[in-house]
């Protein structure tokens, strides 16, 4: 395929603002995960406010990752693991705190599940304590209670003078040693030197051999900025600023009308065809889910016909060593989904409505036996599959009849 990575911003962006994921836009995303494309959620969040996302999107069982704290970690979805992460030395905290103190401004940074704040009753500390699922730890001697690096620190203020005189004079002053800007009118971050999400996510193209020209990056913000300029596809939403739209090559529509789900639809599921499914792509990601616990593998994939083989082992036999019926419906379904998932229209979603098996011989463990689908019914509102099993010696073992009902998305 084209693309390989999908870069999404969160809030603004893959949220609605109801800081929701749409049933349009987690349908256009776990189609196109199905499809061989990474996602790789990049956001201003500390890492454990993006961690129940990640798992509501699937990106652990397709090769996930999430960029956090604009940059500061890259962390594996599947297991935690963490790719790349730069942190603020220690020794700037008592700077950093004395300068918010001397400018009327509250500071907190985060740790694991919590915020560390000197000043707990901040309604925008509060909020983004809310948002991110995180606990409130006080702290007054902000600096002194800190005995770890952090990610980044955030000062507080509602007086936007104040913020921007500190953002200014700390652009000269910490240069080469630390990073500002402003994330919110109310919210100056502070991180490392160099960090940014476009800095980070250019660490994840090495890490993956993935060049520049495969990766689609969305975003909303003027953090995203530099990100839509890396990505071989910038894509601004619908109500962003115009200084973000103008970076952009392309421009969807707004959050609250499923930008994301459109620029998804749009850009890579209306140019996919059958024969660039990345079948390997596809049997790596699906190790954890039910067809890789049950040993199913793509084997080939067209318009008209999909293949797909299983052993009979000990995951899929009954206990007196022939092959389990329910395993066999189970590949069946695995196969006609792939199809109709490939044939459907880019406003489409596949639901499997029926499967009805004939159980004709027994294949014992040991063997292999594949799959092989072929469409009989190719209709507006659904898809008949027939899917015949066959043993490695080409004796019939099911005949199953697949119906996949096919819906309009919105």
């Amino acid at each position: 395929m084209k693309y390989k990575l999908l870069v999404l911003d969160v809030d603004g962006t893959l949220l609605n603002n109801a800081r929701e994921v749409s049933k349009r836009t987690l349908t256009a995303i776990l189609k196109v995960q199905q499809m061989g494309v990474r996602i790789v959620l990049a956001s201003g969040r500390p890492t454990y406010g993006l961690i129940s996302l990640a798992k509501t999107l699937e990106l652990g069982n397709y090769g996930g990752f999430i960029i956090s704290y604009n940059g500061c970690q890259i962390i594996k979805a599947q297991n935690g693991e963490i790719l790349f992460e730069r942190r603020i030395n220690p020794e700037m905290l008592p700077y950093l705190e004395m300068k918010a103190r001397k400018n009327g401004c509250a500071i907190f940074t985060y740790h694991d599940d919590e915020l560390i704040a000197d000043n707990p009753a901040n309604e925008y500390i509060q909020n983004e304590a809310q948002l991110n699922s995180l606990k409130i730890i006080k702290e007054e001697e902000f600096s002194t209670a800190i005995d770890f690096a952090p990610c980044k620190c955030m000062l507080v203020s509602d007086d936007k003078k104040v913020l921007a005189s500190l953002e200014e004079h700390w652009r000269k002053r910490l240069n080469g040693t630390l990073d500002v800007f402003r994330s919110e009118p109310y919210f100056l971050e502070v991180v490392p030197c160099g960090i940014d999400k476009a800095n980070t996510l250019g660490v994840l193209l090495e890490h993956l051999s993935v060049k520049r020209e495969e990766v689609i990056a969305v975003g909303d913000g003027v953090c995203d900025v530099t990100m839509l300029q890396l990505a071989g596809l910038g894509v601004a939403m619908g109500h962003a600023q115009n200084s973000v739209k103008i970076c952009a090559d392309y421009v969807t529509t707004s959050n609250e009308e499923d930008g994301v789900a459109q620029a998804i639809e749009k850009i890579i599921l209306a140019e996919v065809h059958a024969g660039e499914i990345p079948l390997d792509l596809l049997n790596e990601q699906a190790r954890h889910a039910l067809m890789g616990n049950l040993g199913i593998q793509y084997t080939y994939a067209s318009e008209e016909r999909i293949e797909a083989t299983m052993p009979v082992d000990e995951r899929t036999r009954q206990p007196f060593g022939i092959l389990h019926g329910g395993a066999t419906l189970a590949l069946a379904e695995t196969v006609a989904g792939l199809g109709s998932m490939i044939i459907c229209r880019p406003d489409e979603i596949v639901v499997g409505m029926q499967v009805s098996g004939n159980h004709i011989s027994s294949a014992h463990e040991g063997d292999t036996v594949r799959a092989v689908g072929t469409i009989v019914h190719k209709g507006r509102s659904s898809h008949v599959w027939n899917v015949d099993v066959f043993t490695s010696t080409n004796k019939l073992v099911s005949s199953i009849r697949v119906v996949n009902s096919v819906i309009k998305k919105g």
